[in-house]
């Protein structure tokens, strides 16, 4: 982004308090905190979230044969109520669902949203139309807004504030909430040039050349992003979209290191269990 140098000047007791966010990494120096400052006060607040929680599972039968897999308990609660309310915390509060198989079972526990303090829109896939079909149809719903974009099989822990801001301050049409993980075969691998994705390649084959910088199903978009997908109805993002943004230098990945759960499978389930929330 363009920046202009500026001169300042600041009450002591007020630098002091400047001072006092850097930490040298999320915060690098003043310049750095008073930006992140007035960012926070001018920025437009995030608002909106569209979730995919449509499609048949097979990997998680026999559990997905009766609940979608949204709705799969952990903690006592489905995945998608630990998202909601990790939205909420973040002042995420526009949500639209995108629901298919046994979609209904979702409608029933979430209603319009208001007992989670949140605004639900439900929006039906019909046939299963991809991951990038099923984004189009959200289209009406986000408008022109900056949006989170995500999966509903994911818990995350995130800063959304934080991944916003990176968002911005790169001047991102998308940008992939993107970890580590020991076997990248399972998700889109990612290579990174300081924040550019320069290559993104859905479920590799892992070699020890494959990266294992993968991408966690978390994206923040803009609404111009409707205009690079396909016309056809039924496309992958991972497969057809974002490997082409990565060539045209409009993907970047933003780091992070806080848990993470993609819970296509049994085992990432146990685990889920065994370690979401502590």
């Amino acid at each position: 982004m363009d920046r202009q140098q500026l001169t300042i000047t600041l009450r002591k007791d007020i630098l002091k308090r400047v001072d006092e966010i850097i930490d040298g990494a999320k915060i690098r120096n003043r310049s750095h905190a008073i930006e992140y400052i007035l960012g926070e006060q001018f920025n437009p607040r995030l608002s909106k979230a569209v979730i995919l929680a449509g499609g048949k599972d097979e990997a998680m039968q026999p559990i997905t044969l009766e609940i979608p897999k949204a709705m799969i308990p952990v903690k006592g609660r489905p995945i998608l109520e630990h998202t909601i309310e990790w939205l909420k915390s973040a002042g995420v509060t526009e949500i639209a669902i995108v629901v298919g198989h046994l979609g209904d079972k979702i409608k029933t526990h979430f209603l319009d949203g208001n007992r989670f303090g949140v605004r639900i829109t439900y929006i039906d896939e019909g046939e299963p139309k991809g991951t990038g079909g099923a984004l189009k149809l959200a289209k009406d719903f986000v408008g022109s807004d900056t949006f989170l974009f995500l999966y509903s099989d994911v818990l995350i822990d995130l800063d959304i504030k934080d991944f916003l801001a990176f968002h911005e301050e790169n001047g991102s049409l998308v940008t992939l909430a993107v970890t580590s993980t020991d076997d990248p075969s399972s998700y889109g691998a990612v290579r990174l040039s300081g924040p550019n994705i320069v290559e993104f390649r859905e479920k590799p084959i892992s070699t020890h050349n494959t990266s294992r910088l993968v991408a966690s199903g978390v994206h923040m978009v803009e609404a111009e992003i409707f205009g690079e997908l396909p016309r056809k109805r039924s496309f992958s993002l991972e497969r057809e979209v974002f490997p082409k943004l990565a060539e045209d230098s409009k993907l970047r990945g933003y780091v992070f290191s806080g848990k993470w759960f993609d819970i296509g499978t049994h085992d990432e389930y146990a685990r889920a269990l065994q370690s979401w929330g502590k």
